[in-house]
């Protein structure tokens, strides 16, 4: 899948998860899917803990991340 087709998985809408990013008009924002990646759970886990995500929107979340990193400068975050 060509990363256009990937990232039109990632929809924005203000009345669902608040405007943040979300899965093709899902409920799940790409940052808990993200979160979800880098705690260490599989692919295979994710997907079968959400049976309605498949894989190409995990690699959307991926893809979208890296397209956010692509800064010119970048600050230190404050949690």
């Amino acid at each position: 899948m060509i990363n256009r087709a990937l990232l039109d998985r990632i929809t924005v809408d203000p009345d669902i998860c608040h405007g943040k990013p979300s899965i093709r008009g899902l409920r799940y924002p790409v940052e808990h899917i993200l979160e979800f990646l880098a705690s260490g759970m599989s692919n295979d886990e994710i997907l079968s803990d959400f049976e309605d995500l498949e894989l190409e929107d995990l690699q959307a979340c991926l893809l979208f991340a890296a397209e956010l990193s692509k800064v010119k400068t970048i600050s230190k975050l404050v949690a």
